[in-house]
């Protein structure tokens, strides 16, 4: 999940949530989920076929395939306009999967910023199972958070791994983004909230 990969991730994710806040076509943007979604699911069987015996670098590069399929699932669900409680309840999994990452990457790799990152794409995943499984009316809250994280869990890292800069981000400060994350995450929830309390008690069109 480093470099090309998750500057590739961010693109998808910076699509999908323009699509959920209603500024992308659904085929266009599964078009783009079904492309980066190949991708992500050709190269980590590369990295597993040469890996050898490396058990580290496999579980890395398995970590790809959660990404490859979402997209893939996405795209797919997109274009022929199934349903997408499918992926709904594959977000799920995902979510459990990721919080295993997340664990991993703080007790055996000792890295916090990498585990973080793992945190909040369990959430990220949970959202997706809340909207397209149970069919909570959180579309705008989850394209919002998906927006933010396109920017801070893949975009950046990604770039500036890419340019050998990302260990000069400490610790701490990936703490402190996370708070801030959080923060607005919960200032997010009572305004979408607020908004579609708003919409249903009154016919006037209001903007989120």
């Amino acid at each position: 999940m480093q470099t090309v990969g998750l500057m590739l991730c961010g693109a998808v994710l910076f699509l999908n949530a323009l699509m959920l806040l209603g500024h992308v076509d659904q085929k266009s943007a599964g078009l783009f989920n079904i492309f980066i979604g190949a991708i992500q699911i050709i190269t980590p069987f590369y990295v597993i076929f040469t890996a050898g015996a490396d058990q580290w670098t496999i579980f890395n590069a398995s970590g790809v395939f959660l990404f490859g399929l979402t997209f893939l699932f996405v795209g797919i669900s997109n274009l022929t306009n199934y349903s997408s409680s499918g992926i709904g309840w594959f977000s799920l999994w995902v979510a459990v999967l990721a919080l295993a990452y997340s664990t991993i990457s703080f007790t055996q790799f000792d890295d916090v910023k990498f585990g973080i990152i793992w945190l909040m794409w369990a959430f990220l995943w949970t959202l997706f199972f809340l909207l397209l499984a149970l069919n909570k009316n959180i579309a705008v809250l989850t394209g919002w958070v998906t927006l933010i994280e396109a920017l801070l869990t893949a975009t950046i890292p990604g770039f500036l791994i890419l340019i050998g800069q990302w260990d000069q981000v400490s610790t701490a400060l990936a703490e402190i983004i996370s708070l801030l994350f959080v923060i607005t995450f919960i200032a997010l929830y009572y305004r979408t909230r607020q908004t579609i309390k708003y919409r249903q008690g009154s016919s006037e069109p209001v903007s989120a």
